[in-house]
């Protein structure tokens, strides 16, 4: 059995009895009391109810308890929800550990200071203040989904798809389709073929009402779920912005790994191409995607 690294028996005082061996190690990996600096890539690959999410959050108050400047960390979830959750919990841990010291409680709070929250918040935080390198307003409205359905049945409607004889796909297997496409990166053909075939005698129809959605959408100053990651994705194949963008964080962490799209993985390999700072956190056998 490996010995226990310094960051990892610091973890132990300082966090007690809260994490065996192996999660202290995933924790406290790359990350030595006091260094403030960003670490090794670290993949953590474990089952359903092995402690994964409760082990991220202790690495994320252990950067912020040794030095790691809350607003130079991102954590990246599949869920607004799991984000307040794992902030909550790390700020309560942090503040356990800090109970004793003079900005204990400074520190614990400074959680609010990370970039927390889902693949699409983040990317449309960051789209906002890079607006203008891909000639978008910063003022752009966001589609919920019942929204983006809406808009995509008012192009099918104006195109006449709404009235064929033999009936055309409804709004939101539409809006499936299309977002499927953008988010696995492939061709309509191959969207059709893998995820719906049953909609495959109508792929010129398709073609023309997904052209004509986007049309509708940059018209408005629209974006969509799937354009937050695409707009996000598109920022990061210039150099300098994926540079710019990288440099800002020294710790990315990514909750859920396994439910990452090929945009969501490449968006990551462009924030930091040598994984540096760069911790994900998964379960293969619950993947989403093949």
């Amino acid at each position: 059995m490996a010995q226990a690294t310094t960051a990892e028996k610091t973890a132990e005082k300082e966090f007690g009895g809260t994490l065996n061996p192996a999660q202290r190690r995933a924790a406290t990996y790359g990350i030595e009391p006091g260094a403030g600096s960003d670490s090794s890539p670290l993949l953590v690959i474990a089952g359903a109810g092995t402690g994964k999410t409760n082990t991220l959050a202790h690495r994320v108050a252990y950067l912020l308890t040794h030095k790691v400047p809350a607003e130079r960390i991102a954590l990246m979830t599949f869920s607004r929800r799991a984000a307040q959750e794992m902030l909550q919990r790390a700020e309560r841990i942090a503040a356990q550990t800090l109970a004793q010291t003079p900005l204990g409680k400074v520190i614990a709070a400074s959680t609010r200071q990370l970039w927390s929250g889902t693949f699409h918040a983040i990317g449309n935080r960051l789209l906002r203040e890079y607006a203008g390198s891909l000639g978008l307003h910063a003022n752009f409205s966001v589609l919920d989904r019942g929204d983006s359905a809406d808009l995509i049945d008012v192009v099918r409607h104006e195109l006449g798809f709404a009235s064929k004889g033999k009936r055309f796909p409804r709004k939101d297997t539409c809006l499936g389709i299309y977002s499927h496409r953008v988010n696995t990166q492939g061709s309509l053909a191959q969207t059709l073929e893998s995820a719906y075939p049953w909609c495959a005698e109508w792929i010129d129809e398709l073609n023309g009402l997904f052209r004509a959605y986007v049309d509708a959408k940059q018209q408005q100053q629209l974006l969509d779920y799937d354009d937050l990651l695409l707009y996000w994705h598109a920022l990061m194949a210039e150099p300098a912005l994926a540079r710019d963008i990288g440099a800002r964080f020294d710790h990315v962490l990514v909750d859920e790994y396994q439910d990452t799209n090929i945009l969501q993985a490449e968006i990551l390999l462009a924030m930091k191409p040598a994984g540096q700072g760069l911790c994900v956190v998964g379960d293969d056998a619950q993947s989403i995607y093949s």
